[in-house]
């Protein structure tokens, strides 16, 4: 349970004062639905209005706090020009400007004779000084409450800065003294606040060093939520590690059957990746290993491989993608090897209904199959397998800790492997996966062609289509991949089928679309199309970045490849490459690029490297948008910054293997507070799985 000190932070926005339902819902789309979560919302920004000259000393562009006498309101004579109120003081005139205004408001709060204390942006419009639509406007009285600097926030649409400030302060006057989680030798070393203090230094700063992510109070809230991260991440690692595993014993004849069965050999990190693999499934501990390979580099071969080891042993196997188009593809390459070496393999997902999704059920219970392939749909509840044995998680930034956890439950101490095809730097291996053990392959198998990269203006459009006539006579494939505009699903639709639309009118009936709100039967229709080259070209969303092998398919246009994130682009690039002939990446932008931005195609003509390439994203970008998307899976830090607070991150992983080593149960005066630090960044079901104390 939740304990009652925190109960103030997780009430509702709606229940602080002057938030009804319509600002609540604006609060909670942008920042989350509860009181703490506007704790977190931190500036981005400050307005300093502590510059209070004369009329005649103030500067156009600045913000400015002036005390004025009201001199007279001239309302528009047509409704689309302004109301205007007249000012001034003894230097000079000021005037006021408001669009859209109801004069009895005016009236009320700037009544004429009377001196009111203004304060906005000061603009020059045809020779006369003027504030449109001034911040503020109060009495003398007020003065003091207003000549001071003022944090700005990141808005969304139906939400401005009054309505979220007196709200972020009604958050702070909820928020209790709570017990001191930190070590007390730690906290005097870097002169740390305590944590209410934190909280309300980060929301009233008083220069721009306050903003930066290494200011003090910023440096210690931040390192509360990495150590409640890394904290949740070692419970769940000794949990795991704490129950009894299994030791595989198998046999060694499937996996010979497979490895004759395969056209190529085994790349040396592939072997080195089966031996740690084989290890971990033999030894009486349970294995949660993250197998890392760049795109291409045979990843799903050496899942499978895994898997035979596991069925030789007798146990069944699952193999869980995050979409469909992925699960079917993996169910695609290892289907004729598996039904070739004797085994029953079967695929569910969301769409598998009736008689066809019964019988593979069916199937799971009884132990006929041993291998089902499958999305998020083999979580359910009535899912139940006769013996699990290794669970398979592709894509494994898609998921979260929990949900590979849920699928880890469905077998009595079954082994758990998981994959990505996006490389991962070590500070975010050490953040995201500090509970896994860890396997690189890092060369390409034989015959993987190298991809050539280039870049162009968009305004070459018309050459690269011309282009494609040529390669399409010659037999080539081309994805073409259009951007995520505004991360708008719909604009992204738009900009697909716009492109789908200009490229079918130039190659009739060779051009395909796929896009993420097509249906699943649309999609693999789609696909197969494609695959099989009845279309030539297939436009496509992003739902094509993991997983899609068409080794035909031998060009990759990325229109707007400024919008995307480098891995993402590395990504992309790397759907094609795959067969034995030679192919290309062309990158379409659109001038002037940013530095950023420029600095990403740089880097992408220069190396094929996934890992590189991740590390260089990490600088570049920050961890926020790491993996092109926010839906990334990586913990969404909303204080801490993976980059600027490496240092931290580092610090906090030793110090969560620290504590559990003293104090397993989180029983102490010290343990007692870091479960507060849990249920307050939200680690409860982290908490549930300790031992009561």
């Amino acid at each position: 349970m939740r304990p009652e000190i925190l109960f103030p932070l997780f009430a509702s926005v709606a229940s602080l004062t002057g938030i009804g339902p319509r600002l609540a819902q604006a609060i909670g789309k942008m920042a989350g639905s509860h009181v703490a979560d506007i704790l977190w919302h931190l500036p981005t920004g400050l307005i300093d209005r502590r510059f209070a000259p004369k009329i005649g000393e103030a500067i156009p562009g600045a913000i400015a706090t002036i005390t004025v006498k009201v001199d007279i309101h001239q309302p528009p004579r047509i409704p689309r020009l302004p109301y205007k109120v007249l000012c001034s003081d003894e230097t000079g005139e000021l005037d006021l400007v408001f669009f859209h205004a109801r004069q009895d408001y005016l009236d009320r709060i700037l009544p004429i004779g009377q001196e009111r204390i203004v304060s906005g942006k000061i603009e020059e419009f045809q020779g006369r000084l003027q504030i449109t639509h001034p911040d503020h406007v109060v009495e003398r009285s007020e003065l003091e409450t207003l000549q001071t600097v003022e944090p700005t926030y990141r808005l969304t649409a139906g939400l401005t800065s009054k309505p979220l400030l007196r709200a972020i302060r009604g958050a702070l006057e909820r928020a209790p003294d709570l017990p001191e989680w930190q070590d007390a030798a730690w906290l005097r070393k870097n002169q740390w606040p305590g944590w209410r203090d934190a909280l309300q230094s980060v929301h009233a700063p008083q220069s721009e060093a306050d903003l930066a992510p290494e200011a003090v109070a910023r440096r210690r809230l931040a390192y509360d939520e990495l150590l409640a991260d890394q904290l949740a991440l070692s419970i769940v690692r000794v949990n795991q590690r704490a129950r009894p595993g299994r030791c595989f014993a198998p046999t060694g004849e499937l996996t010979a059957k497979a490895l004759a069965a395969l056209p190529f050999f085994l790349t040396p990190s592939q072997e080195t990746a089966l031996a740690e693999i084989g290890a971990d499934m033999a030894a009486p501990v349970r294995m949660l290993r993250i197998l890392q390979g760049d795109v291409g580099s045979g990843k799903t071969i050496v899942a499978l491989l895994a898997m035979l080891q596991a069925i030789e042993a007798g146990s069944q196997t699952a193999l869980m993608a995050p979409t469909e188009v992925l699960a079917r593809q993996h169910f695609a390459t290892i289907e004729p090897l598996a039904r070739g070496i004797g085994l029953t393999i079967a695929i569910l997902t969301g769409r598998d209904k009736g008689k066809a999704r019964a019988a593979v059920l069916d199937g799971l219970k009884s132990g006929d199959i041993a291998i089902v392939v499958g999305t998020h749909a083999l979580f359910q509840e009535e899912i139940a397998f006769a013996d699990l044995g290794l669970a398979v998680v592709d894509e494994q930034h898609r998921f979260g800790v929990h949900q590979r956890l849920m699928l880890a439950s469905k077998g009595a101490a079954a082994d758990m492997l998981v994959m990505t095809a996006t490389p991962i730097p070590r500070t975010l291996m050490l953040c995201a996966y500090s509970d896994l053990d860890s396997s690189r392959l890092t060369d390409k198998p034989a015959g993987r062609q190298p991809i050539d990269t280039r870049a162009l203006p968009l305004s070459r459009i018309e050459d690269v289509v011309t282009r494609l006539e040529t390669a399409l006579a010659g037999g080539a494939r081309v994805f073409w991949v259009c951007p995520l505009v505004d991360e708008s699903e719909v604009s992204d639709l738009a900009a697909a089928t716009d492109r789908h639309a200009a490229l079918e009118a130039r190659f009739p009936g060779q051009v395909g679309l796929i896009h993420g709100q097509m249906s699943g039967t649309a999609k693999d229709k789609a696909m197969a199309a494609f695959s099989a080259g009845h279309t030539r070209i297939l436009v496509a969303t992003t739902v094509i970045e993991v997983g899609v092998d068409v080794p035909e398919a031998t060009i990759m246009v990325i229109e707007h490849a400024e919008r995307f994130g480098l891995a993402q682009l590395h990504q992309l690039r790397g759907r094609v490459g795959r067969g034995e002939r030679a192919s290309s990446c062309l990158l379409l932008y659109a001038p002037p690029l940013t530095e950023t931005a420029s600095a990403r195609i740089k880097i992408l003509r220069e190396t094929n490297d996934g890992f590189r390439i991740a590390e260089e994203d990490l600088r570049l970008r920050g961890a926020g948008e790491l993996l092109g998307t926010r839906q990334s899976g990586l913990p969404a830090f909303r204080i801490a910054d993976i980059v600027q607070h490496r240092d931290l991150m580092l610090v906090a992983r030793d110090d969560a293997r620290l504590i559990l080593d003293r104090d397993p149960g989180l029983a102490t005066p010290r343990g007692q507070a870091l479960r507060v630090l849990l249920y307050l960044f939200e680690k409860d079901a982290v908490v549930q799985t300790l031992r009561s104390g």
